[in-house]
């Protein structure tokens, strides 16, 4: 059972995202909140298995709110989802590079905000596909470092797996489309974690972009 925390100012969307949550077999809400102090005491006290913010909140905004529960200094990070009316690149962005596992628009529908939350909650990223490439591409134009020499650690399937992931493919659409089994591409994934020093496959996407291995597709 994925166990799921609501963060949002309007009742009528937490009472949404609760009613198409709720009829998932495998999908538990255990708490809904409406400002973001709350949302961080109920998520350390609960430890859901994902959480899912809005940006716009009193108290604490969405953003600040992840930081506290996903970012780099956090010792044992929940997963957070940022679901928001406003498709901004800053603010997906600092959802992301705050520690978000995904990033969704409150217009996506309902099986979106469902796969989001199963997503998250193996270890996947989910992001909204009309901000996906933009995104990422707007990662590399930002700041194009010289190409990393952590990139000569990778081998060549790893560097596939990552180009793969920085399209916004699952693990299975992954392993589909390089003939590897699940458990592979996992493997990899965490290999290519360690060896760039980052969190999740968004940061991993994120050092694709930056770094020119997009370029390199054929």
């Amino acid at each position: 059972m994925i166990r799921v925390l609501i963060a949002d100012d309007q009742d009528m969307v937490r009472a949404g995202f609760r009613m198409i949550l709720g009829a998932q077999e495998d999908i538990e809400v255990v708490a809904d909140v409406s400002d973001g102090v709350e949302a961080v005491r109920r998520a350390r006290e609960l430890r859901p298995d994902v959480c899912l913010l809005d940006i716009r909140m009193p108290g604490l905004d969405g953003l600040e709110v992840t930081r506290q529960l996903a970012g780099p200094g956090v010792a044992d990070p929940l997963k957070v989802v940022v679901v928001t009316t406003f498709d901004l690149d800053e603010y997906v962005h600092a959802a992301l590079q705050g520690g978000a596992s995904g990033f969704l628009l409150k217009d996506a529908g309902p099986t979106l905000l469902i796969e989001a939350v199963r997503a998250a909650a193996r270890g996947d990223a989910l992001v909204s596909p009309q901000v996906t490439v933009r995104l990422l591409r707007h990662f590399g134009r930002k700041q194009r470092p010289d190409r990393s020499t952590r990139a000569k650690e990778l081998t060549g399937r790893e560097l596939d797996v990552v180009r793969a992931a920085a399209r916004g493919l699952t693990n299975s659409e992954i392993g589909a489309e390089l003939y590897l089994s699940l458990s592979t591409v996992k493997t990899h994934l965490a290999s290519v974690q360690q060896k760039l020093g980052v969190r999740n496959r968004v940061e991993i996407a994120a050092w694709a972009w930056r770094n020119g291995i997009m370029d390199e597709e054929s």
